[in-house]
């Protein structure tokens, strides 16, 4: 769960003494209704303090259980709303867009409010209505400069990150030391492929000792460094250093070794990342959740159902495992004039959580399928094609490259029977390799440790060949080894099956308008080069545990 600090906080609940009163005490007269109200909104007052420092000690069921308790005694008060959607917010964020929507409601002038529901909304890829919030917010409090960095990010992931620089060079005139300024103008300028400039303002947040680790991840994967190696290894050496920040300066410690060629110094500290995040992943659960999927999606149970959805050839999914080539394969195909690359959504994983397809649960998934009708297939899909639209009404295919998607194709084929599926597939250690040495989010935890990361890709591996049979012909495959060794012709290939005419412009793909988001950004703003294939050889002594566990898919 999140452990974010609620901003609207100090609004509600002043720390420290109570101010000395000067002369006689004079006890007003209350009637016994308001005294009965006041006390319990000092009851209220206490419990979601204690709910806060819960919180705050990562104590978060027991911070749940007291604002729920509030709640019970005083429905939609406003800051026990505004609490749970903080502690939901990066864990369960519908139930947050739920909380925070309801605090909105109930104190509609609060800009913190409307902030944290529009950065609810960015976590699921809602932007319209994200932007919306938070600029009112900024009517609400002008200089509210987390309102400037939240807008400032999300234009950035909205393809929009021209957007963002105006935001961020305003924050930075109203507080030059906060955290997250320089990173995000960073972030901005790396989306637009202003790579010099986005280290630039990584050096001196580094300089100014703001938000370090991460400026120091942030700035040797805008190109390559070495001469930063000794100053991370300092900073390594702090005794207050977090977890976080172990994390992201030994991801950054293992990218720059990597650059000198000293491998094994490298995944040395590629290793101690995974073991600072301390996160673990339930093979054994997502094993069965992948059988269920398998037992659900038979070739006869599609059969009846031919005829479900909209038959739409708009949208477009690039699936796959991460770092397998979906935003290379995103980039080609936007470059053409008739083709809008969206980036990663997560529009489509929102409605297979709501009818119950979550990899957390391993249990029966048929009920759940079996609820979609075929009126609903076409209501949901009508929703999906307008959230596409919103993004680019003229284009003829919407590209999503959420590599994830490779788990829904299923649920693709009920809502969309026309659409593209392209599936990246790489050389599976390469792939694997080009994982472990990244520093992935907690919902990418099969990422911890070689041997699930094997693991899991074994599970990948399987549900992408069951797909494949109860889908003859659908996929289209893109072999990342294919596309760089003959970019032209496999390009060809893939805006063929797109079926849209040839464009030049897709060989110039490094050279297209737009911002990328992705651990790719920086390599996708050159043209192809080849040094990424077999780049497992120099590592092969490290990564033993990871070729035995992908057994007969690692190509030796």
């Amino acid at each position: 769960m999140n452990n974010r600090l609620p901003p609207a906080w100090s609004k509600h609940i002043k720390p420290g003494p109570a101010p000395k009163v000067k002369g006689p005490i004079v006890k007003p007269l209350v009637s016994p209704q308001k005294a009965s109200a006041q006390s319990r909104a000092q009851a209220d007052d206490a419990l979601l303090k204690q709910a806060y420092a819960f919180q705050q000690a990562k104590r978060l069921d027991e911070a749940q259980d007291l604002c729920l308790r509030v709640l019970e005694r005083t429905p939609n008060h406003p800051l026990a709303l505004y609490i749970l959607g903080t502690i939901y917010l990066g864990y369960d964020d519908e139930r947050a867009l739920r909380y925070f929507a309801r605090a909105v409601g109930e104190e509609p002038k609060n800009p913190y409010y409307h902030l944290s529901l529009g950065e609810a909304y960015v976590k699921v890829s809602e932007y319209a209505p994200a932007i919306k919030h938070m600029q009112y917010a900024l009517e609400l409090q002008p200089g509210l400069i987390e309102a400037l960095c939240a807008l400032g990010r999300t234009y950035t992931a909205f393809d929009k990150p021209d957007m963002a620089l105006p935001l961020y060079e305003k924050a930075l005139k109203i507080n030059r030391d906060h955290p997250k300024v320089r990173a995000g103008l960073a972030s901005a300028l790396s989306g637009l492929g202003r790579m010099d400039e986005a280290a630039a303002y990584l050096k001196q947040a580094i300089a100014r000792r703001i938000g370090v680790p991460a400026a120091y991840n942030d700035l040797v994967q805008t190109r390559n460094f070495t001469e930063e190696l000794q100053s991370i290894l300092r900073e390594l050496g702090n005794p207050k250093l977090g977890s976080e920040g172990a994390q992201q300066l030994h991801h950054a410690a293992g990218k720059v070794l990597n650059d000198l060629k000293r491998y094994d110094e490298a995944f040395d500290h590629f290793n101690k990342a995974k073991q600072a995040s301390g996160q673990r992943f339930d093979i054994d659960l997502y094993r069965r959740w992948v059988d269920s999927m398998i037992e659900t999606f038979t070739p006869d149970f599609l059969a009846a159902r031919a005829g479900y959805g909209n038959p739409s050839e708009a949208p477009v999914f690039v699936v796959g495992m991460p770092r397998s080539g979906t935003t290379l394969t995103e980039q080609i195909c936007a470059s053409h004039p008739d083709i809008h690359g969206a980036g990663e959504l997560s529009k489509l994983s929102r409605v297979a959580n709501a009818i119950g397809l979550k990899t957390s649960s391993a249990g029966d998934l048929s009920q759940p399928i079996t609820s979609i009708t075929e009126d609903l297939s076409r209501t949901l899909a009508e929703e999906h094609l307008s959230y596409l639209r919103e993004r680019a009404p003229a284009a003829l295919r919407v590209v999503d490259k959420t590599p994830h998607n490779f788990e829904l194709i299923g649920l693709i084929g009920l809502l969309f029977p026309n659409a593209r599926i392209i599936h990246c597939r790489r050389d599976a250690i390469d792939n694997c390799v080009s994982c472990f040495v990244l520093k992935f989010s907690e919902a990418h935890s099969y990422n911890s440790d070689l041997k699930t990361l094997g693991l899991y890709y074994r599970e990948y591996d399987r549900l992408m060949r069951h797909w494949n049979e109860v889908f003859p012909g659908l996929i289209f495959e893109n072999r990342y080894e294919t596309l760089v060794d003959d970019q032209e012709a496999q390009s060809r290939r893939l805006i063929d099956y797109l079926g849209l005419p040839w464009d030049d412009a897709c060989l110039r793909f490094f050279d297209r308008d737009g911002s990328v988001n992705t651990p790719s950004r920086w390599q996708v703003r050159q043209p192809i080069y080849k040094s990424s294939v077999k780049r497992w050889k120099n590592y092969e002594n490290e990564i033993q545990p990871l070729i035995q566990s992908l057994g007969d898919l690692a190509e030796i």
